[in-house]
């Protein structure tokens, strides 16, 4: 018999593997790379060749600038990744501040790769006063806050120029979203 599967956007699927284990839940969890972040437009393709030959019970994975290419399947009902960790959180802080710039463990860890790199800013360091010049202020989603992590959000935040703040978070939305996809 095939065990049922989560397929993940690759920012989400340790903290997915991670909740199934915790809760005993006999799954696979597929990651999709976290990179098509910034090209919505090949998700869809991707979660489907991901979804071949699975019994998929959930894709983990918002709206993350899809346009609704992922709406008809059993998906986590979320704007972003950001939102399936700390909604309230980041709604307050957009509220307190629109210009701020989130990441999360994940991000803040592979700052260097998906972004500084992914966004040509390695070779046009110019380019950063471009891209994130309306930016104000790096807020950490801190979901396992290690020094380890904390150094790398420190590291991005120098990169962008940018003050760090850190909000402490879990996974416990996400486990809820998760938990009630699978039920249902």
């Amino acid at each position: 018999m095939t065990r049922r599967a989560v397929v993940a956007c690759g920012a989400l699927a340790f903290d997915v593997w991670a909740i199934a284990r915790r809760r005993g839940w006999e799954l696979d969890v597929v990651p999709v790379p976290a990179l098509l972040h910034n090209r919505p437009e090949r998700i869809r393709a991707a979660v489907d060749a991901a979804c071949a030959g699975r019994d998929v019970a959930a894709v983990a994975y918002g709206e993350c600038g899809t346009g609704g290419a992922l709406d008809d399947l059993p998906r986590l009902r979320a704007d972003s990744c950001y939102d399936l960790l700390a909604r309230d959180e980041v709604r307050a802080a957009l509220a307190d501040q629109p210009g701020t710039y989130f990441l999360t463990d994940f991000l803040a860890r592979t700052f260097q790769r998906t972004v500084w790199r992914e966004l040509g800013l390695d070779r046009w360091p110019a380019l950063r006063d471009e891209y994130f010049a309306n930016y104000t202020r790096v807020v950490w989603l801190a979901q396992r806050p290690t020094a380890a992590t904390r150094r790398c959000a420190e590291r991005a935040a120098a990169r962008l120029g940018l003050p760090l703040e850190t909000i402490a978070v879990d996974d416990g939305a996400l486990e809820r979203s998760l938990e009630s996809l699978l039920r249902g």
